[in-house]
């Protein structure tokens, strides 16, 4: 057996382990959306900032791992494009651009690639290596979002980091902890149906 047709049968993320490319890649995509969709109704307002605490992260950072970096990326894409467009799927069933958090939403379309991509490189395998992809995701998107969250309230990044950051970094290492059993854990249970 060559090398190439030993990389062709070994699956880069989980999604690849899912028969019928095409029919597969559209469900998957749109699935992804509806997922991280869903997480964004698991809300809970957090007093002085305007942004919510929401399962959302985990939904993106999970699902984009799942997916991989071409999949993940076209799922977050829809997400915001249909969000933008008027699907109420936002946190708090919101839609449009025009509110203070619309910058993490847009972090999940490059939190995708970043997280797909290490995903695809086997960082979503062990518990510890998963820590380090899920990190990198949560860095992108806390990137995105402040930077829109400090121009939709008008005030300094530092302030942004305040109100955008801090009240969340609890959570996420909560986040975090789900990811590093739920994903090394999908490995291992498709890695004994595939034996």
């Amino acid at each position: 057996m060559t090398t190439s047709t030993l990389a062709a049968r070994k699956p880069l993320v989980l999604a690849d382990l899912v028969p019928g490319a095409r029919l597969r890649d559209v469900a998957l995509v749109v699935g992804g959306a509806a997922f991280v969709g869903l997480a964004a109704q698991l809300s809970v307002p957090v007093p002085g900032t305007p942004v919510p605490v929401t399962a959302q992260t985990l939904a993106v950072l999970l699902s984009c791992a799942a997916l991989g970096t071409v999949r993940g990326v076209a799922s977050m894409l829809l997400y915001l494009v249909a969000g933008v467009a008027g699907v109420p799927w936002f946190a708090d069933h919101h839609s449009g651009f025009a509110m203070p958090s619309f910058g993490y939403v847009a972090g999940y379309v490059l939190a995708a690639a970043a997280v797909g991509a290490l995903a695809s490189r086997g960082w979503d395998r062990t518990p510890l290596r998963t820590a380090a992809t899920m990190v990198v995701g949560n860095l992108v998107i806390y990137a995105a979002g402040v930077t829109w969250l400090a121009g939709a309230v008008h005030t300094g990044l530092a302030q942004a980091v305040v109100l955008g950051v801090l009240p969340f970094l609890v959570g996420d290492a909560i986040k975090i902890v789900v990811a590093m059993g739920l994903l090394p854990a999908a490995w291992k249970l498709c890695g004994r149906r595939r034996a």
